[in-house]
C-alpha cells in the first residue's frame, strides 16, 4: 500500500479540480474561509485547523508560481525513501537557497513535505514538542501554521442604502459574507458608486471597501447635488397662490405659491438640496403639478358652475383668428 501521509493535496483540500480557475479557487476559498473562520467556530479546534489547512492551500494555488511549481513536482511523492529513510542527508542551506528548483534532488530530503515545501518556499510550523530540526526523523509530527500577513487580503462589499440614511449618515450595521458584523460610523451625503475604506477590516489586517448603492427615492431625484421633485396643488391654490408644505430630506418646510403659478413650473428651495464633499449643500427644485379633483361634492359643483359663469379667464383664445 502506498503512503501519503507525506502528501497534502491542495486540490482535494479545497475541493477543485486540477484544471480550476484562478477565479473558481478564490471563490472556492472565500466560501469555505467563511464556513471554518474561528470567529464563526469559537473553541472548535477541527474548524481551526481546517482553517489553516485551507489558508495554506490557497497561499499556493493562487499564486501562479508557487501553483506552477507545485504541479510540476508533485509527481515526486510516490518516490521510494522519503519515508523510509533513518537519516536525510543535509544540504548547507546557503547552497540549497541559491539552488534552482529544477536542481534540487528528492533523495536529500527525509519526507516528501520537506522536499516539496523547499521547491514552493513555504516554512514549516513546529509545536513545542516538535524537533526543530528541518532535518528530522520520520516520526516528528509537522504542524502547519499560515503566515497571517500571507493572507492579508483588501475585500470589497456592497451595502444599499435608501436616501434618507445615505443623506444624514450615522451608525451603521453591516454583515460581511465571512459572518463577521460590524457597526460602522457612516459619513452623511453619501452617493452611489463612492466607495468606503474601512482600515484592518478585510482579511488578517487588510482593508475593507464599501461600494455605496443609494436606493431610488420615490419623491426625491438627485442630480449632483441638486434635488428634483414635483408637488401637487389645486386649481384654487393654482390662481390664488399662497403657503403650501413641501417635502424635503429634512421634513416638511413652507413652500409660498405665487398666485397663477403654472403646471410644470419649476420653484427653488435654496440650501435644501444634497451636500457634497465639503458639506455645501445644492437647491431643491420644486415641480409644479396642478391637479384637478375627479370626485367632488355637490356643493362644490355648484360652486364651480358659478365660476364658470362669471370667470373672465379665456384660455384658448389665442386658438381661433
Amino acid at each position: 500500500m502506498q503512503n501519503v501521509r507525506n502528501f497534502r493535496d491542495y486540490y482535494e483540500i479545497l475541493g477543485v479540480s486540477k484544471d480550476a480557475t484562478n477565479e473558481e479557487i478564490k471563490k472556492v476559498f472565500r466560501k469555505l474561509a467563511r464556513q471554518y473562520h474561528p470567529d464563526v467556530n469559537p473553541g472548535n479546534k477541527e474548524a481551526e485547523d481546517k482553517f489553516k489547512d485551507i489558508g495554506e492551500a490557497y497561499e499556493i494555488l493562487s499564486d501562479t508560481a508557487k501553483r506552477e511549481q507545485y504541479d510540476q513536482f508533485s509527481r515526486f511523492w510516490q518516490q521510494k525513501g522519503f519515508n523510509n529513510r533513518k537519516q536525510a542527508q543535509r544540504t548547507p542551506a546557503n547552497k540549497e537557497n541559491n539552488r534552482n528548483p529544477q536542481d534540487i534532488d528528492p533523495s536529500q530530503y527525509n519526507d516528501f513535505q520537506s522536499f516539496i515545501n523547499q521547491v514552493i518556499g513555504v516554512k514549516n510550523g513546529t509545536t513545542p514538542t516538535e524537533n526543530k530540526d528541518p532535518f528530522r526523523s520520520p516520526k516528528s509530527r509537522v504542524a502547519y501554521t499560515v503566515d497571517p500577513r500571507k493572507l492579508r487580503r483588501d475585500i470589497e462589499a456592497r451595502l444599499t442604502l435608501p436616501l434618507e440614511k445615505a443623506y444624514q449618515g450615522g451608525v451603521e450595521r453591516i454583515r460581511l459574507e465571512d459572518g463577521r458584523s460590524l457597526e460602522v460610523n457612516m459619513p452623511s451625503g453619501m452617493v452611489t458608486g463612492q466607495t468606503i475604506r474601512l482600515r484592518d477590516q478585510g482579511i488578517n489586517g487588510g482593508d475593507l471597501y464599501l461600494k455605496i448603492t443609494v436606493e431610488p427615492h420615490p419623491i426625491f431625484k438627485v442630480d449632483g447635488i441638486d434635488i428634483y421633485c414635483q408637488i401637487p396643488i389645486t386649481p384654487s391654490e393654482a390662481v390664488l397662490g399662497g403657503q403650501v408644505e413641501a417635502p424635503t430630506l429634512d421634513g416638511l418646510v413652507k413652500m409660498n405659491i405665487p398666485p397663477g403659478v403654472r403646471s410644470g413650473q419649476k420653484l427653488r428651495l435654496t440650501g435644501k438640496g444634497y451636500p457634497n464633499e465639503k458639506g455645501k449643500r445644492g437647491d431643491q427644485l420644486v415641480e409644479i403639478q396642478i391637479v384637478t379633483p375627479k370626485n367632488i361634492s355637490g356643493q362644490e359643483r355648484e360652486l364651480y358652475e358659478k365660476l364658470k359663469q362669471i370667470e373672465t379667464f379665456k384660455p384658448r383664445a389665442d386658438l381661433f383668428p
